[in-house]
């Protein structure tokens, strides 16, 4: 009884492996196959800062070098 469980529990976990592996690689070949380069664009009216000068940067540009 215990070796019919387990031999389904390894088949069980086989398939699902097997199966991931797969959903990952559809994932993987339609994301690639837009050309993106993982870029989202969308139609939003605010502008994007993702840097400020300021004077602590600064400091830290200068220290890190």
């Amino acid at each position: 009884m215990n070796e019919s469980r387990r031999g389904f529990v390894a088949k069980a976990a086989l398939v699902g492996a097997v199966a991931a592996v797969g959903v990952v690689g559809v994932q993987a070949s339609s994301s690639s196959s837009k050309g993106s380069n993982g870029v989202v664009v969308g139609k939003s009216k605010k502008k994007e800062i993702t840097y400020k000068k300021t004077q602590a940067w600064e400091d830290y540009y200068k220290s890190a070098l």
